[in-house]
């Protein structure tokens, strides 16, 4: 899915949308793994989301993790819900 790879700047740039399928639950343990490595090993996360534009992916450090969002650098939110895919 990386031919829709943009930058974590560019993604206040999409409208982002609900994933067909709430996989929120799913990913969860995913996320917290993504994290630890973020913080603990300065280590990328490739994820997709889903847009207006359709899917996009991002390569970057997950900073944190709350019960609705994934927190990138400098406060950037994806909504949990709109998860695709995450691959480390």
């Amino acid at each position: 899915m990386l031919e829709h790879l943009i930058e974590k700047e560019e993604i206040s740039s999409y409208t982002i949308l609900p994933a067909e399928e709430d996989k929120s639950a799913f990913w969860k343990e995913k996320l917290e793994y993504a994290v630890r490595l973020g913080n603990e090993f300065k280590s990328k996360t490739s994820i997709t989301f889903n847009t207006s534009d359709g899917p996009r992916t991002v390569q970057t450090t997950v900073w944190s993790l709350t019960e609705k969002y994934i927190v990138l650098k400098a406060g950037t939110h994806i909504p949990l819900k709109s998860l695709i895919d995450i691959h480390f």
